[in-house]
């Protein structure tokens, strides 16, 4: 009991602002390392480099890579989220359908006779529905 009194709130609340910080920076340094190995404008040296940079300097090197590039960065981030987003898109309409393709299903079964004219318009009725 005697150990908490010992360390003042004030010193709490600047130990967790000092924790936050460094979280922050850490995944800032994260980010840019992600954008840094996703870049094609750069080669292998160029790469290298600023991954030397960023570890012996990694307060400065971070800072310095943020003001440098933060366009190409924004960039690059954009144009992976259209590429994610796309595929998703192209993802859910191929496994989707939607009722055309429900339809479209059920005619063939009822052309090759797996099914009645009865359950043909049970699903196209469900389907629309």
């Amino acid at each position: 009991m005697l150990l908490a009194a010992d360390y003042p709130f004030l010193n709490i609340l600047w130990t967790m602002i000092i924790f936050f910080a460094w979280v922050a920076w850490f995944w800032i340094l994260i980010t840019v390392f992600a954008d840094l190995f996703r870049r094609h404008d750069i080669g292998g040296w160029g790469k290298a480099a600023w991954v030397v940079f960023l570890i012996v300097l990694p307060f400065l090197g971070t800072l310095v890579y943020l003001i440098a590039q933060h366009d190409g960065m924004r960039e690059r981030s954009v144009k992976q989220a259209e590429a994610q987003q796309a595929a998703f898109d192209r993802y859910v309409r191929e496994t989707a359908g939607g009722s055309a393709a429900e339809i479209a299903k059920a005619k063939e079964l009822l052309d090759s006779g797996a099914i009645s004219q009865a359950e043909f318009e049970a699903i196209k009725a469900k389907a629309v529905a």
